[in-house]
């Protein structure tokens, strides 16, 4: 048996159906298909190869600076309030002795709806005439705002609806860190001294920032392909303002006049930026965070 196992051919025969697959449903496709990167294709005609045209095409339209701004908009949203506030609500929720997974399933439902469910439900909730928000802020003598329709104000609200479906998901993560720190790490803080906030800073969020590591990573590779519930509440509008790079992709390339070349040209630069953007926290803030060299 142990003969058999070093054998290197048993190992090549065991991996190669999951490898065929894989290649077969996922490397040749994604190869030829960035090979229609380069054409002029709708689809069903032949084909014309056009270089590097799409993507000139794409980084010479303000419309698409747009979008990658607006991407960026999601990426800073998650980074910098999104894990702060996931962060704290697990701290919150693994203090807690009673009905702790009563709160974990409140929060965690979220994730599991659909994006058109949530789109529409925050369609109601934005709603300036008879929406719950407006009509809260009425209280205080705010004037209807009309989020969906400003531009000053669209963005925010995809944001926070954005926010409000993932938060949950990842609140479960870091909560499974937090809940696997050994019960005797926590009380010899606590006969030190550490109250509730030192304790949560100096104890609990240096023990699990590999999981918020992960977590940011999750979070900005979202951002990057974040598409759905732009389409659902406002299709990019107005005037652009909630476009992103995904979003100009279906808006643009599959449209009345499709263009397959010019939308998967946009999907690779989709892909080559989150790409970037993951190595780069990768090899500078991840490493610390996971706890290897700076």
């Amino acid at each position: 048996m142990k003969q058999t196992l070093r054998n290197p051919a048993i190992y090549i025969l065991l991996v190669a159906p999951a490898l065929i697959l894989y290649c077969l449903f996922f490397v040749y496709p994604m190869l030829s298909s960035s090979f229609y990167a380069f054409t002029d294709w709708n689809g069903l005609e032949q084909y014309r190869f056009v270089g590097l045209g799409n993507f000139i095409k794409a980084f010479e339209d303000p419309d698409f600076h747009k979008a990658i701004i607006n991407n960026l908009y999601f990426i800073l949203f998650s980074v910098g309030f999104q894990v702060p506030l996931i962060i704290f609500l697990a701290i919150l929720i693994s203090g807690v002795r009673r009905l702790q997974r009563f709160y974990k399933t409140t929060v965690f439902i979220p994730s599991i709806l659909s994006t058109s469910v949530i789109g529409i439900l925050w369609g109601f909730i934005y709603e300036p005439e008879i929406g719950p928000l407006n009509k809260f802020l009425g209280l205080f003598g705010v004037e209807p705002i009309y989020w969906l329709a400003e531009g000053k104000w669209a963005m925010l609200a995809v944001l926070i609806t954005n926010a409000w479906q993932w938060v949950g998901f990842y609140i479960v993560l870091v909560l499974a860190a937090i809940l696997a720190i050994p019960r005797e790490i926590g009380e010899a803080a606590e006969i030190d001294g550490a109250d509730g906030f030192k304790r949560a800073w100096y104890v609990t969020v240096p023990l699990i920032r590999p999981i918020i590591s992960v977590v940011v990573m999750l979070s900005i590779a979202g951002a990057m392909r974040v598409v759905d519930i732009i389409l659902v509440m406002t299709k990019g509008g107005p005037v652009g303002a909630t476009e992103v790079m995904a979003s100009y992709l279906v808006n643009h390339a599959m449209g009345v006049n499709p263009s397959y070349g010019f939308g998967t040209a946009i999907s690779l630069i989709i892909f080559a930026f989150a790409l970037v953007l993951t190595a780069l926290y990768q090899f500078t803030l991840g490493r610390t965070m996971e706890g290897g060299e700076g």
